[in-house]
């Protein structure tokens, strides 16, 4: 994803925010420290110093949400599902029989893994606060969620992406029948 993009989210973020809002964010942030909190009055001041921090960036939005998200501007959410919307959801190096392999695996996972998925997600290396992410994404859809853990796991592991590494979760997560359909499903021609 790119950085320009995700700037002007942010942009468009804090041009929607109210004062209110802004203090709001502000108390949520304790990590930051006081002193540079009192400076801040503006929200992408707040955003610069979470860049700063790693906890935000062009390819983890998931405290923002949380962030947004706690202090009732769900609205907008909107705005950051657009940006990864037009921004690249799956890695460009990674080869055109491996993104099918990861697909075919996928349409598989989403159909028969359920509520299982948090276990999988963090065999495959994903932090509690992009899990919890998923979770408010897609609340009230399992399906969805199971999709966008695969996302996400595609995104951080870029052109390494191995459906390999997939099948090897689910049967650390004990989720074998799964597993078997998913190799039963990749052998058929």
């Amino acid at each position: 994803m790119d950085t320009s993009g995700f700037r002007a989210m942010l942009l468009d973020i804090s041009n929607k925010l109210s004062e209110e809002n802004v203090e709001s964010l502000k108390f949520l942030c304790t990590k930051i420290g006081k002193k540079r909190l009192e400076k801040i009055n503006k929200g992408i001041e707040l955003f610069d110093c979470l860049i700063q921090r790693a906890e935000i960036g062009p390819n983890n939005t998931d405290v923002l949400r949380k962030l947004l998200n706690d202090i009732d501007q769900t609205v907008l959410l909107d705005i950051i599902e657009d940006y990864e919307t037009h921004a690249t959801r799956i890695p460009d190096g990674l080869d055109e029989k491996e993104r099918e392999k990861i697909n075919t695996a996928t349409a598989v996972i989403v159909e028969h893994l359920g509520k299982k998925w948090l276990q999988v997600g963090r065999k495959l290396g994903l932090q509690p606060t992009q899990l919890e992410g998923i979770q408010e994404k897609h609340s009230r859809d399992l399906e969805e969620q199971v999709q966008e853990l695969i996302r996400v796991w595609m995104k951080m592991r870029k052109e390494n992406a191995r459906v390999e590494e997939l099948i090897q979760a689910l049967r650390d997560c004990k989720q074998n029948l799964t597993a078997d359909l998913v190799e039963k499903k990749l052998r058929e021609p």
